[in-house]
């Protein structure tokens, strides 16, 4: 019976061709695997730290008060107005009184010129206590919180429920007000032109 003669491969030869492959599949490998991976979400900057307000809240029933409170940065004067008024609805974080009802919603803010127009719910209109010292503490509580921390905001108009033609009970609101800073004086007392500073969180 012959033999068989095997021939022998010459590794020498084989071998770069091994190594060219693993070099490219590796690189295919590579490829396919960045391939299905979710990039990235983009990095978006957000503004730091906070920004301090002034609310005015109702002291010793009579007059109005200011209080500071920290909120989130912003950059869009509708939106920062709308946030500062979201935490002046909220109520005071001291010994303060709101002069809003609790049933008083924002429904919006929107920025005309240097008018800054506020509409609110119909609990505002329906809800408040009578007597016009009540309606002066709660329609400047608003008025008065928005021109304080937005300086290129000279008046507010105050609408309800879309209703530009609002009148209570003995305040009209159909036209845009301007901040009233006497109310922050106790009955009896002259009004100072001059806005007091800002006292100390949760202290008249």
């Amino acid at each position: 019976m012959p033999l068989i003669r095997r021939k022998r491969i010459n590794i020498g030869l084989v071998l770069p061709f091994l190594v060219i492959a693993l070099v490219f599949g590796g690189m295919f490998w590579h490829k396919y695997q960045d391939s299905r991976k979710i990039p990235p979400a983009p990095h978006i900057r957000q503004p730091s730290g906070t920004r301090t307000a002034v609310l005015f809240f109702v002291a010793d029933g009579s007059r109005l008060a200011r209080e500071a409170r920290e909120l989130e940065p912003c950059s869009e004067t509708g939106v920062c107005i709308k946030d500062t008024l979201d935490a002046l609805l909220s109520g005071s974080m001291g010994d303060y009184d709101e002069a809003i009802p609790e049933s008083t919603a924002l429904n919006g803010v929107r920025i005309e010129g240097a008018t800054a127009v506020v509409d609110l719910s119909q609990g505002f209109a329906a809800d408040l206590p009578s007597g016009s010292s009540a309606e002066m503490l709660a329609v400047y509580s608003l008025v008065d919180t928005v021109c304080t921390n937005y300086p290129q905001i000279s008046q507010v108009k105050l609408t309800v429920e879309g209703n530009g033609s609002t009148v209570l009970g003995h305040l009209d609101l159909s036209k845009p007000l301007t901040p009233d800073y006497s109310l922050e004086q106790a009955s009896g007392q002259a009004p100072e032109i001059a806005a007091p500073p800002i006292p100390k969180k949760g202290k008249p």
